[in-house]
């Protein structure tokens, strides 16, 4: 057991905080910068694809040349946050300098062209190669090394979704299943609050969602309503165990299809096309945050009774592990957001539960147990939606986690302990 031993151990504590206060401060505020262009231009991709439908039929050549520029370019930067994850547990090389730069334009030709995907493996892996390249300019290694990284990951996590608390811990939980090292939590802290504040001040913008109050009783929350959170919490786990597993089937299926970088993403972009065509609807294209179609099934539009189908959070799955799988650049944690809101609206029907309470668990509990990340989850709903939810949340949130299996979004993610502890 590690002891404190005197006025020493304060001492030293204070050494790393005036450390690392400059430190983190050096990697939050770029990242949140790179965030904020990244969203703006985000924001300009959908806007210029909604403005020109046509752009969706250019999905299979557009996967095609971004396929291309990572096979001839990107060398390790291709396995994206798979990498990165690796290398913070074993931080000697770093993360590759191109990693940035070419998940940045990889994802913008994604959503350009209607590719359903998500921006936080964008912004993660961004996160992640800035703060690499400022540790190698500092000639860090070893310890310093991945904490970097990890200040990296929580800045670009916490100020592409405006949730700072949220990107901390996210950061040091998303390592290992059932172990979280919190040695790095005062830079990754100090990193997401700088980036989020960057982020911000530099005009970006975020979705807000809005949940009704909720009549409380016992403990603050009416008991069957907790009963409710924590069997939604279990079909959300089963929902993102569904998506994991799809996603990494799509992925072996288009290997064996075809060996090529370049012609795997254009069969991806023919297949969403087909899909698109098949279901007779564009709203699972793109981000699905919102819409200017009234109509058009969206997460701000489950927040609302009927807002969202039966099968909605399953087609929106669909599009997304085929778009990813086949190689496209992009995150996963959006469209998660968009499955579970979706699948949340669905489940208030059936257990005759208020829709919006039900669309924000589920908007964070699939993710919290797609990426086995129950904690930072947690917190990410309390940002979003407010402290008064956080029974609810973090019933929803734990049971999906455990529900989930133990295989998640990310490869290189380490199974420290068993979910059930035995």
């Amino acid at each position: 057991m590690i002891r404190a031993k005197g006025i020493g151990e304060q001492a030293r504590a204070a050494a790393y905080a005036v450390k690392w206060l400059p430190l983190s401060l050096g990697i939050g505020i770029p990242v949140g910068a790179a965030s904020a262009v990244f969203l703006r231009a985000l924001d300009w991709a959908t806007g210029e694809r909604l403005a020109r439908p046509w752009l969706v039929f250019l999905l299979p050549a557009a996967g095609a040349v971004s396929g291309f520029v990572y096979s001839r370019f990107g060398g390790a930067s291709e396995r994206g946050t798979d990498l990165l994850v690796e290398r913070i547990h074993e931080p000697g090389a770093g993360v590759p300098r191109r990693m940035a730069p070419l998940v940045f334009l990889g994802t913008i030709v994604t959503h350009l062209f209607g590719g359903s995907a998500g921006r936080e493996g964008t912004a993660v892996q961004m996160g992640g190669s800035l703060a690499s390249a400022v540790a190698r300019a500092l000639g860090l290694g070893g310890e310093h090394l991945r904490a970097a990284l990890l200040a990296g990951v929580a800045a670009g996590f916490g100020s592409v979704f405006g949730t700072p608390l949220a990107g901390a811990v996210f950061a040091l939980e998303v390592l290992s299943v059932g172990v979280v090292r919190y040695d790095a939590l005062f830079p990754c802290l100090l990193a997401s609050v700088a980036a989020d504040w960057t982020c911000r001040a530099l005009g970006a913008h975020h979705t807000g969602y809005a949940i009704a109050p909720l009549m409380t009783s016992i403990g603050g929350l009416d008991p069957l309503l907790a009963v409710k959170s924590a069997a939604a919490g279990a079909v959300f786990g089963l929902a993102a165990l569904l998506f994991v597993e799809a996603s990494h089937g799509l992925r072996r299926l288009f290997l064996r299809a075809s060996s090529s970088p370049v012609l795997r993403p254009a069969l991806g972009g023919l297949a969403v096309l087909a899909l698109a065509g098949l279901f007779g609807t564009r709203d699972y294209l793109g981000l699905g945050v919102s819409s200017s179609d009234p109509a058009a099934v969206t997460i701000v539009s489950s927040f609302r009774a009927g807002g969202a189908g039966w099968f909605d959070w399953l087609w929106k799955g669909l599009f997304t592990a085929v778009t990813l799988s086949s190689g496209f650049k992009g995150g996963e944690v959006t469209p998660l957001f968009f499955i579970g809101a979706a699948l949340g609206n669905a489940l208030s029907r059936l257990l005759a539960a208020p829709p919006d309470l039900f669309a924000g668990l589920g908007l964070v509990a699939v993710f919290a147990g797609a990426a086995n990340t129950p904690l930072a989850c947690t917190i990410m709903g309390v940002e979003l939606f407010g402290a008064e939810h956080l029974v609810p949340l973090a019933l929803a949130c734990f049971t999906a986690y455990l529900f989930s299996g133990h295989a998640g979004l990310y490869r290189a993610q380490k199974v420290a302990s068993l979910k059930t502890g035995s």
